[in-house]
């Protein structure tokens, strides 16, 4: 076992996390954190989301995933990922625990970095698929990352981080242009939105995306979800700024551009709208909830 793993109830992890320098942000995707862990067998994790992408190392054991309403099962060589704000739920075989090691990202081109090694929101895990090379390269960012005798730049991290990837476009399946096919424009709407709805896109970019007539799409849309893509989005903006408020130390501002709103004002003026308080208001009712007795 690794020197600087910690136990909890239900694993056996080593962690690191990252603040991402204004360069790396400027940038297309940068790491956040990276981390092994070893499940015991009570792993469960989920029903949650996530506010960044997951890309993730099955090395040993067997488990579950579930994501996206698709279930895939979980065996060593797997790679799979968490997508934002999608809920998704794994666990391991209590007889045959999963072994894993990670990287945690974001930047508004992940998704498109997810597509070049073959992962996308309908098609979030490939079977056997990984190498000696790109596991290696993983366990030589997180040795690299651990090693208390030198701190990496950001350039550093950076070049760890896009080795892995370089390795496993080298694995790719089955385009997303391809999988998307066997998706319906419904579909690629809703996953369209799931990953794009803090970039200001609005119903008629998404009706375009998928190549349908606004109106249909908004009407269809309706019918299948029972609400309007417009309600859709918001939701999706609401549900990130609450847990934006909730768990983090950002400013109103900082949140109001995270998902999606170009000024405090406007942000502030729908939040109150749908959930009946300011934002300022909440955060101080979460915590004045979660401040221990």
């Amino acid at each position: 076992m690794r020197t600087n793993m910690r136990e909890d109830h239900h694993e056996f992890l080593e962690i690191y996390y990252f603040t991402p320098s204004d360069f790396e942000k400027s940038g297309s995707a940068w790491p956040i954190r990276l981390g092994y862990n070893m499940a015991k067998s009570n792993y469960h994790i989920g029903p949650r989301t996530t506010p960044y992408y997951y890309l993730i190392f099955v090395l040993e054991g067997e488990g579950t995933f579930q994501q996206n309403n698709q279930t895939f099962a979980l065996g060593q060589h797997d790679m799979f990922c968490l997508f934002p704000q999608v809920t998704h739920e794994y666990m391991s075989d209590a007889h045959n625990p999963l072994r894993k090691i990670f990287v945690a990202f974001d930047g508004k081109q992940s998704l498109q970095l997810l597509e070049r090694i073959g992962l996308n929101p309908h098609t979030p895990h490939l079977s056997g698929v990984l190498s000696p090379a790109s596991i290696q390269l993983m366990w030589d960012f997180m040795n690299a990352v651990s090693d208390s005798e030198r701190q990496l730049t950001d350039l550093a991290r950076l070049r760890c981080f896009y080795h892995v990837f370089d390795e496993l476009t080298g694995i790719r399946k089955p385009t997303s242009a391809q999988a998307n096919r066997a998706m319906s424009w419904l579909e690629q709407g809703v996953a369209y939105m799931q990953i794009h709805y803090a970039e200001g896109i609005t119903v008629e970019r998404v009706s375009e995306h998928v190549g349908v007539e606004r109106t249909h799409f908004t009407k269809q849309f309706g019918k299948t979800y029972g609400v309007t893509p417009m309600q859709y989005l918001q939701n999706l903006k609401m549900d990130e700024a609450k847990l934006l408020l909730e768990q983090t130390s950002y400013t109103l501002s900082e949140i109001a551009n995270s998902v999606g709103y170009p000024d405090l004002f406007s942000f502030s003026k729908a939040f109150k709208k749908q959930i009946g308080v300011p934002p300022t208001q909440y955060r101080q009712q979460c915590r004045k909830t979660n401040k221990p007795n």
